[in-house]
C-alpha cells in the first residue's frame, strides 16, 4: 500500500501584498484566515507558530492562503464533527436485515439446505434465496455479511436431503462442499450487496467448533481445513473472508476473524489474547477485518460485557470495557449489541460512543486548493488521519467535485488517481489490559490505567493532484466525497460538519474565468450527516 506524500507548495517570494494581513474570511461560521509570512518571516515558520484559529474566536473551522509565484493554494481546516457516523462497512451490525439507526451492515445466516437441498439444485436457487434475504439493502446503504451453516443446535440440522446429517468427513461431503463454495463465489464475489463473507459451515451455528474442520481432520484423517481454506480463498479474490480462531486454525491462509463472544469475560484471556497475537505477529488487521458478535447467554457475561445490550451501552463500566477491546483488537463491526432500546436516550447515547469507536474514522486535517482555475487546471491537496480503530478494507475512490452554487449538484468531478484509502491506517498498540483473578479463579481483564492511548498514533496521509477542468465561467463549490464503486455514488463520510445531504463535503469556492474563489460564505448552511437517509448504492 502506498503512502502518498504531500508535495510542498512553492512560496519563494517574501512579498507582502497590500491588505494581505487583514480581514477575516469564513469557511464555516467563525473561521479565520492566515496568509503565510505576513510578518516578513519564512512562511513555514508562520505555519509552525500559528495555532490554526483566528485570535478573535475559538472556532474549529479554519482557512488560510499560501501565495507564491508558481501557484496559489488556499487552505482549509474543515470544522470537526464530533458525533458518530453511519458509515459503510463498519459499526454496529444487525442480526438479520432490518432498519437500525447506525447499521450499514447486516449479518445473514443461511441454511445450506435453503440454497441446495439436492445435488440437482442449480446456482439459480442460490441467487433466488439471496435476492430474497438481501432485499432492500442497497436502498438503505446496507451491505450484508452472510454465513452458511449446517447445524444450529440440538436437533436443528440443515444438511441437504441427499447427504448424511452430521457427516463432515466423507468424500461425498467434500465434493459437495467444494461445489458449494465455488458457486457462492460466483454469486457473491462481485455482488456489491455483500460486504464480507464468514466461512461458517462447520460446527454449531457455523462457529467452527463442535466440530471445527481441524477437529474433523484430526478424527478422520481428512484435509477439510486445507480444502475449505483453499476453496474460499480462490472463490473470493475480491471479498474478505473471516473464520473463527484465526490464531489456531487455517494457518496456511489469510483470513479475517469473527469472534462470536466478543469481550466475554470467559474468553477474553483465550480468544482476545489469541486475536491480539495474530495482530502483533502478522498485522492481520491491516488487511483483514476483525469483528463478530457480543454474547449474553452463557457463562460470566454479567461481568463483561453485561447482562444485555442495554447494560453494555448504558453502564460506563461495560461500555468503556467494550470500547477498549475494540481499540485493542482493531474491531470493525459487532452484532447482538444492536438489540439495545433505540428509544431510550441513555442507550442511544452509549451506543453512539461504541459506533464512533468501531472501524475507521477519517478526519480531514487540511484541504488545499487553487481558488481560481488557471489554464484549465485545478490543484487539490487533502490531508487525512484515521482516528478510528481499524482500516477501511476496500479501495474506494476519493472524489473531487465542483458543485453548482444554487443546486449543490455536481457539474464536474474527478477522482484522485493515487488514492488508496486502505492505507489510511489507525493508531497501533492500544494500551494493554490488566489481568486480575477473582475468587472463583476466573481471570478478569480491565483497563484502569491512564491515559489510554495508542502506542503509535495514527499518521497523516496526504493526496496532492492537479486536475483538468472545463466549465463555463462562474464560481463553484469545491467538494470532497468517497464513492461506493457500486454506482459511483457518495457513501463514506469524513468527520466534518461541512456536509451536504447526499454525501459530499463542501470545502471552499473555486472561480472559473473572472472572479476569485476562497472560503465558503459565512452564512452557508450545512446538513447533519446523522440525519441523512438519502445514501444508497446500485447493486
Amino acid at each position: 500500500m502506498r503512502l502518498i506524500k504531500f508535495a510542498a507548495i512553492l512560496c519563494g517570494l517574501a512579498v507582502v501584498l497590500t491588505g494581505a494581513c487583514s480581514g477575516s474570511i469564513s469557511g464555516s461560521p467563525d473561521a479565520g484566515v492566515r496568509p503565510d509570512g505576513c510578518d516578513g518571516s519564512d512562511p513555514s515558520d508562520a505555519a509552525d507558530a500559528w495555532d490554526g484559529r483566528d485570535a478573535s474566536d475559538g472556532s474549529d473551522a479554519t482557512v488560510d492562503a499560501d501565495v507564491g509565484p508558481v501557484e496559489e493554494m488556499f487552505h482549509v481546516t474543515p470544522e470537526y464533527y464530533d458525533g458518530a457516523l453511519r458509515n459503510p462497512l463498519k459499526g454496529i451490525t444487525t442480526r438479520g436485515v432490518y432498519a437500525h439507526e447506525w447499521a450499514t451492515l447486516a449479518h445473514v445466516y443461511i441454511r445450506w439446505n435453503e440454497i441446495e437441498d439436492d445435488e440437482s439444485d442449480g446456482i439459480d436457487k442460490i441467487i433466488s434465496v439471496c435476492n430474497q434475504k438481501f432485499s432492500g439493502v442497497a436502498e438503505r446503504n446496507v451491505k450484508v455479511i452472510p454465513r452458511v451453516y449446517l447445524h444450529w443446535d440440538g436437533s436443528s440440522t440443515y444438511w441437504p436431503a441427499d447427504l448424511t446429517t452430521g457427516d463432515y468427513s466423507s468424500e461425498r461431503f467434500k465434493q459437495r462442499l467444494v461445489r458449494l463454495i465455488r458457486r457462492l463465489g460466483e454469486v457473491w464475489n462481485h455482488d456489491p450487496r455483500v460486504a464480507f463473507v464468514e466461512m461458517g459451515i462447520f460446527g454449531k451455528w457455523g462457529e467452527q467448533e463442535s466440530p471445527s474442520a481441524q477437529e474433523v481432520d484430526a478424527q478422520y484423517g481428512t484435509d477439510m481445513e486445507q480444502t475449505a481454506g483453499d476453496e474460499f480463498t480462490n472463490a473470493f479474490p475480491d471479498k474478505i473472508v473471516s473464520v473463527r480462531h484465526i490464531w489456531d486454525q487455517f494457518p496456511d491462509h489469510s483470513f479475517g476473524e469473527y469472534w462470536d463472544s466478543w469481550a466475554h469475560n470467559d474468553q477474553i484471556k483465550s480468544h482476545g489474547v489469541g486475536i491480539r497475537s495474530v495482530i502483533e505477529s502478522e498485522k492481520i488487521h491491516q488487511t483483514h477485518y476483525i469483528g463478530g458478535e457480543v454474547a449474553y447467554d452463557w457463562g460470566h457475561s454479567s461481568i463483561q460485557p453485561g447482562d444485555d445490550p442495554d447494560d453494555t451501552v448504558q453502564d460506563p463500566e461495560h461500555r468503556e470495557f467494550m470500547i477498549n477491546t475494540i481499540r485493542w483488537l482493531h474491531c470493525t463491526q459487532l452484532r447482538w449489541i444492536d438489540d439495545y432500546d433505540q428509544q431510550n436516550p441513555s442507550s442511544q447515547a452509549g451506543a453512539e460512543e461504541i459506533q464512533r469507536a468501531l472501524g475507521y474514522r477519517f478526519v480531514v486535517e487540511d484541504v488545499g486548493f487553487t481558488p481560481s482555475v488557471t489554464a484549465g487546471r485545478l490543484r487539490v491537496s487533502l490531508s487525512v488521519k484515521n482516528e478510528g480503530s481499524a482500516p477501511f478494507y476496500y479501495r474506494w475512490p476519493v472524489e473531487v467535485s465542483l458543485l453548482d452554487l444554487e443546486t449543490r449538484e455536481p457539474v464536474w468531478s474527478a477522482t484522485f488517481q493515487d488514492a488508496d484509502i486502505r492505507s489510511w491506517l489507525p493508531g497501533q498498540d492500544w494500551t494493554e489490559p490488566e489481568w486480575t483473578t477473582s475468587g472463583d479463579a476466573k481471570v478478569i481483564a480491565g483497563w484502569s490505567r491512564s491515559p489510554l492511548r495508542w502506542g503509535t498514533p495514527p499518521a497523516t496521509h496526504t493526496l496532492d493532484e492537479t486536475f483538468s477542468v472545463s466549465l463555463a465561467d462562474g464560481t463553484y463549490i469545491l467538494a470532497l466525497a468517497v464513492l461506493d464503486p457500486a454506482g459511483m455514488l457518495p457513501s463514506l463520510r469524513f468527520a466534518t460538519r461541512q456536509y451536504f445531504r447526499h454525501g459530499r463535503h463542501p470545502i471552499g469556492l473555486v472561480a472559473v474565468g473572472a472572479g476569485r474563489g476562497g472560503a465558503l460564505p459565512p452564512d452557508m448552511v450545512f446538513d447533519d450527516p446523522k440525519t441523512d437517509d438519502s445514501l444508497h448504492y446500485i447493486p
